[in-house]
C-alpha cells in the first residue's frame, strides 16, 4: 500500500495500518486456495479480502467502545487500498469512481449475507452464500470447508479484546484444517 504523504501519521493510523495488513495476510494464506477452493484471481483475492474484514468487523461490533471506531477506520483503510489499487492498473478517475461504488455494494452486500447466515448458525447457508459469492459457484458442497473455516474463524476471534486484536492482528485457524472434502475444479 502506498503511503500517502499528506496525510497525518500518528500510532492510532499506524495501528490500522498494521491490523489491515495482518487482515489482509490471513485473506492470502495459500491453504485458502490451494485446499478450500477460493480462486487465485483478482476477484478471489477481492472475496477473501472481504469476507476476513467482515469476520474483523463481527468481532468489533461485539466489543466495548472505541471499537466502532476502529472498525470504521479499517473500512475506510480497505477502500483506500482498493481505491489505490484501481489506479495503479491504470483505471481512471471516473472508472474508480463506478468501480469504487460497485466494490462497496459488493463488500457490503456480502457482509449482510455472511452475518445472517453466522448469526443464524447455518452453515448450509453460509455454505451457500461463500459457493456463491467466493467460488463463484453454485454448488454450496463445494464450499463446505469454506464454510467450517469461515465459522471456526468467527468463534475464534470471540474470545479476543480489542488490545490483543490490535497487537496481533486477528488469530485465524489453519484453513487448511477444513480442507476435508476436496473442492473440485470449476
Amino acid at each position: 500500500m502506498i503511503r500517502n504523504p499528506f496525510r497525518r501519521d500518528n500510532a492510532r493510523t499506524r495501528a490500522i495500518e498494521a491490523l489491515h495488513v495482518r487482515t489482509n495476510a490471513g485473506a492470502r494464506v495459500p491453504a485458502l486456495y490451494l485446499d478450500l477452493g477460493v480462486p487465485d484471481t483478482v476477484e478471489g483475492r477481492f472475496e477473501a479480502l472481504c469476507l476476513h474484514v467482515v469476520l474483523v468487523l463481527r468481532h468489533l461490533r461485539r466489543l466495548p467502545a472505541p471499537a466502532a471506531d476502529v472498525a470504521q477506520d479499517l473500512v475506510n483503510s480497505v477502500f483506500e487500498q482498493l481505491d489505490s489499487s484501481l489506479r495503479e492498473l491504470g483505471v481512471g478517475d471516473m472508472g474508480v469512481s463506478k468501480r469504487m461504488k460497485k466494490l462497496a455494494q459488493a463488500f457490503y452486500g456480502r457482509a449482510a449475507a455472511y452475518d445472517a447466515a453466522l448469526d443464524a448458525g447455518d452453515l448450509d447457508g453460509l455454505a451457500a452464500t461463500l459457493a456463491r459469492n467466493v467460488l463463484a459457484r453454485d454448488d454450496a458442497r463445494a464450499a463446505r470447508g469454506l464454510a467450517a473455516y469461515v465459522a471456526a474463524a468467527d468463534a475464534g476471534l470471540a474470545g479476543t479484546d480489542l488490545d490483543a486484536l490490535m497487537a496481533a492482528g486477528p488469530l485465524l485457524p489453519d484453513p487448511a484444517a477444513f480442507a476435508g472434502d476436496p473442492v473440485p475444479p470449476a
